[in-house]
């Protein structure tokens, strides 16, 4: 399997640009609102651990069949960051699997940017090859799940960890 690297993702209002660590400190401003982890739990990231974290994940899987995509979410017009997608992409029995996921900081919510940057990704995903897309969302979570069904998948009556797998072929 090839691996897949992030790359700078156009849509009409956003810019999705591959995470870098220079991203932590006003990222850790983004997500700092701890009413995000009302469904994944948890404290909000300080900008050192931030720093650290986004080290680790640019710097890669370490399985080799596996490649972690992550963008920042930079609302074009205000020219700042909102959030984040993610895309986890890796072999499965019908071609390339990508489990996605995002986050859009609290002051940005309720404006489409976390539909409008997963449709994005999913659209970029399906132009390279990957044949399904998952994202695992809590049941309560009704903003996610709309965000799911704005961008093609669907829930299944599978569960991982207290969440509903949400699914969506895109390729052949």
């Amino acid at each position: 399997m090839s691996t897949f690297e992030a790359q700078a993702i156009g849509t009409a209002r956003l810019d999705l640009l591959p995470l870098r660590v220079e991203h932590a400190e006003e990222m850790a401003t983004v997500l700092s609102d701890p009413a995000l982890r009302s469904f994944i739990g948890g404290t909000p990231d300080t900008p050192q651990a931030l720093r650290s974290r986004y080290r680790r994940m640019t710097a890669g899987s370490p399985d080799p069949a596996v490649s972690w995509l992550n963008w920042v979410i930079r609302l074009r017009d205000e020219s700042c960051l909102t959030g984040t997608v993610q895309a986890t992409v890796g072999p499965s029995g019908h071609g390339p699997l990508a489990e996605i996921a995002w986050v859009v900081g609290t002051p940005w919510q309720g404006r489409g940017i976390a539909t409008e940057a997963a449709r994005g990704l999913v659209a970029w995903l399906g132009r390279r090859s990957v044949h399904t897309v998952v994202a695992h969302i809590h049941p309560g979570h009704r903003a996610s799940a709309a965000v799911a069904t704005a961008a093609g998948l669907t829930p299944t009556d599978a569960w991982h960890e207290g969440e509903v797998r949400w699914h969506r072929n895109i390729g052949q």
